[in-house]
């Protein structure tokens, strides 16, 4: 993903044109210019396996044991990644509006905007900013667990663990 610098003038045209919450400005463009964005595969289901695996790793319990609600995101990131490490990688497309949510390091969080407050999932290559409110983190979850190809009733229950 490149960047681009605008004048202001054009980043309130562009988030005027806001249809949805979180949407980009990628995005936006794409719409106002109509233009397509390049066929991305679909994200496949993950096996049955794989779905079992990240709900055995995710009981209750483990997640209650979790002292706050970034310890809980981290956890059921970490349980994530352990489940799905050979795809992981496509969480590094999830992003706001003005951020950039995960990244391969602490700098390249940093870089994206002030008081990211980014942290390494445990166990993973990957770090993820946690200066969020709690509804903006099951956000996240929802779109990582979409992203590893999870159906919405199961991005759902493993954004209810949090």
């Amino acid at each position: 993903m490149k960047r681009i610098d605008i004048d202001d003038d054009l980043y309130t045209y562009i988030a005027s044109h806001t249809q949805e919450i979180g949407e980009s400005a990628s995005d936006i463009l794409r719409r106002l210019l109509n233009v397509e964005k390049a066929s991305k595969p679909v994200p496949s289901k993950p096996e049955k396996a794989k779905v079992d695996s990240v709900f055995n790793r995710l009981n209750e319990q483990d997640v209650r044991i979790q002292k706050s609600v970034v310890a809980r995101f981290l956890y059921i990131l970490s349980m994530l990644y352990k489940s799905h490490t050979d795809r992981f990688a496509e969480v590094l497309d999830i992003r706001g509006r003005d951020r950039q949510y995960f990244a391969r390091s602490e700098d390249a969080l940093l870089s994206t905007g002030n008081s990211t407050n980014p942290k390494q999932i445990p166990d993973a290559p990957f770090w993820v900013i946690t200066n969020t409110n709690t509804t903006k983190k099951k956000s996240m979850l929802t779109q990582v667990a979409k992203a590893l190809g999870y159906s919405a009733a199961d991005a759902e229950k493993i954004r209810d663990f949090l």
